[in-house]
């Protein structure tokens, strides 16, 4: 367990690039400690994409919960989202205490074209692996008018399921077998302790601070909704956080996805400033635990019966229109972003080059980086 817990967490220092960080957990979990087989990985890594959530967070659950079970999957998925956890606080707390300085909002001038070019990258990417066929491209399309016209997105997600089920081509990502896992009953048990300790905690956050109990309850819906990894929370945050909220405006929220890319792990960690912005420490301890809850469970839950889920061509259906959905969905931030930035045609310049540097996969924390010394002495 604690060779789980420290592998994880040596992982977590450099688990730079999101999704990217799968093949590095199967070059330590599969090659170097054997915790599983090949195909075992591959059908962890089937199903971390299917289910909503940050995949190379869901990825480090897997292995931790073959390996060792669920106390092994707690072990690998703390010890890998720890590091962003702690650097995105000390982060936090730097931007509220010196984002007001002229150098820093220099940086921050600079970086938010930066994440117009991450979110344009990120929605260019969706769509290759999302459309397959003019179907797609036009539920894409709805989606995107659909955001913009003020439909909630979770609303538009249910809408992508059911015209999924409903027209779409499913294609199975997995060949289904017959094969049908039996669940462990001590795993179900353990679930159901852990099922207990969390509506307790939120019962116990209901009675004692409502502000931060809204706060869980929407960061968890939010991870419900994500289907397609980190990238997919953008728009429910975005459109929950900043429009339906307040609770931080635009171009705050564009510093804390700037934020979360120099840090290692997932984007969703921009979460942890959030809710340190709005609620101080105990806010971003919530609202980090709350993002990863739900999707930590699902990997739990699903892992056991997996075989037999992969079997229904409507759950598969379902995947795909919330997948063609959300690259609307990332549409829309995009522009939502463009629209916050005050063009020139140095920040144009630097919006191109950024996004041509994404396209030939170089990593983004050396874009990010680079970006931030350049803004200083041009902005």
């Amino acid at each position: 367990m604690g060779n789980l817990f420290l592998s994880f967490l040596k992982l977590g220092l450099t688990a730079f690039g999101g999704p990217a960080m799968v093949a590095y957990i199967r070059g330590m979990s599969v090659d170097r400690h054997k915790w599983l087989d090949e195909e075992q990985f591959k059908d962890g890594v089937a199903l971390c994409q299917t289910i909503p959530g940050a995949t190379a967070m869901q990825t480090a659950a897997y292995v931790g919960l073959r390996a060792r079970g669920i106390a092994g999957s707690l072990a690998s998925f703390i010890g890998f989202g720890l590091p962003a956890f702690i650097l995105m606080m000390i982060l936090s707390f730097l931007y509220q205490k010196y984002h007001q300085v002229s150098k820093i909002v220099s940086l921050f001038n600079g970086l938010q074209v930066v994440v117009v070019a991450i979110v344009v990258h990120a929605t260019y990417s969706f769509g290759k692996t999302a459309f397959k066929n003019y179907k797609d491209v036009l539920l894409a399309s709805t989606a995107a008018i659909a955001l913009g016209t003020g439909v909630s997105p979770f609303i538009v997600i249910f809408g992508a399921a059911l015209i999924g089920i409903l027209s779409l081509n499913g294609e199975a990502i997995i060949p289904a077998t017959a094969f049908e896992r039996e669940t462990d009953c001590n795993s179900v048990k353990q679930l159901s302790v852990i099922l207990f300790i969390l509506i307790l905690g939120l019962l116990m956050l209901y009675l004692s601070d409502t502000k931060i109990f809204s706060l869980a309850v929407l960061m968890m819906r939010i991870d419900l909704f994500a289907f397609g990894g980190g990238f997919a929370s953008l728009p429910l945050m975005l459109h929950e956080i900043v429009e339906v909220r307040g609770w931080i405006d635009n171009k705050t929220f564009m510093d804390g996805i700037a934020l979360g890319q120099v840090t290692p792990g997932p984007i969703v960690i921009t979460s942890t400033f959030v809710g340190y912005l709005t609620h101080g420490i105990t806010g971003a301890f919530v609202s980090t635990v709350a993002i990863f809850t739900p999707s930590l469970l699902m990997v739990i839950a699903i892992t056991p019966v997996m075989d037999r889920l992969k079997a229904y061509s409507y759950f598969l259906k379902a995947a795909n229109g919330i997948l063609a959905s959300f690259v609307g969905l990332l549409f829309f931030v995009a522009v939502k972003f463009a629209i916050a930035v005050h063009w020139d045609i140095i920040r144009v310049l630097l919006c191109c080059v950024s996004f041509a540097a994404l396209y030939r996969k170089v990593d983004i924390v050396y874009i990010v980086l680079i970006t931030a010394v350049v803004s200083i002495f041009i902005f």
